[in-house]
């Protein structure tokens, strides 16, 4: 039987996008000639590969098995046909969209442009806000590297850990509680502002509060980083934040900081990007760039 490799392709988009109009928008074909594909690829494989439940299609479990297989021969098949060996940065012209938390884009934003523009000043950086909402904009390939304190769940995602922060308190200077000792009932008397994009008005400060016996009272819920600094530094709010991301931030205001007067794990930053860039040579150069600014930020303070 004579194989047509494209369908490798094909088969590599259904099983990421688990969908016949996902796949065909990945490829840039349309939905019936995926679909037809999809009909070629099952009488190949003798398996129906997706099948359809209520308004979804899940995966078989022949499916299932050979996923990674799959995505690993459509990698080395680019690879083997790929002009490149090495990706030539002067030359390189490409836009990147970069997915960082607020304060991480305000805190290392600056130095990563610089170092990309200076190595590759044919590349553009597109740094977009987090989205209000869980989104697939990684599987879809509409954001190429994004970070994230949660580990990403989905095996077609990698991830890698860049670093640990710890949440700190930000008052403005004469604050009630930067007299005498902070303690845990000190903080939770005070009133709050969360940082939520969702505006949610609990976090898990108001969990480890709970497990002590005590509520705080939050009055605002703040969609950046940077405003609820601004609400800390013109009120009486008190605002908790992540440290080494928000030092500059809360330098450049005067904020003062105070040390958290709970148990609280430390935040884990991970930078998270779709398998398909693993052997992309500029997707792993923008990687390292990424991490280097985002490590500095990481640095202890001198």
């Amino acid at each position: 039987m004579q194989l047509d490799l494209n369908l490798l392709t094909a088969l590599d988009a259904l099983l990421e996008e688990g969908s016949v109009a996902g796949a065909a928008a990945r490829l840039h074909v349309t939905a019936p000639a995926m679909s037809r594909s999809l009909g070629r690829i099952r009488k190949a494989t003798g398996d129906q590969i997706l099948v359809r439940t209520g308004r979804t299609m899940v995966a078989t479990a022949y499916a299932l098995a050979v996923q990674e297989q799959v995505h690993d021969l459509v990698q080395q098949a680019h690879d083997v046909l790929s002009p490149e060996r090495e990706v030539d940065l002067a030359t390189l012209e490409r836009v990147f969209t970069v997915r960082l938390h607020d304060a991480l884009a305000a805190a290392c934003g600056p130095a990563l442009v610089a170092s990309v523009h200076r190595q590759a000043p044919g590349v553009r950086l597109r740094l977009v806000a987090e989205s209000g909402s869980d989104t697939p904009e990684l599987r879809r390939g509409d954001v190429d590297l994004e970070s994230s304190s949660a580990k990403p769940t989905v095996p077609d995602i990698r991830h890698r850990l860049i670093g640990q922060d710890r949440l700190v308190v930000a008052v403005r200077p004469g604050h009630p509680l930067a007299e005498g000792p902070l303690t845990a009932e000190r903080y939770a008397a005070a009133e709050h502002a969360t940082v939520s994009r969702r505006g949610r008005l609990s976090d898990p400060v108001d969990d480890a509060l709970g497990a002590l016996g005590l509520e705080r009272t939050v009055i605002a819920a703040a969609p950046t980083t940077a405003a609820a600094l601004n609400l800390a530094l013109d009120t009486d709010l008190v605002v908790s934040v992540p440290e080494a991301v928000t030092r500059a931030a809360r330098q450049q205001l005067a904020l003062l900081t105070l040390p958290l007067p709970l148990e609280m794990p430390p935040i884990p930053l991970y930078l998270s990007w779709h398998q398909r860039y693993d052997n992309d040579r500029a997707h792993t150069w923008l990687r390292a760039q990424t991490r280097t600014a985002i490590q500095t930020v990481f640095a202890p303070p001198t």
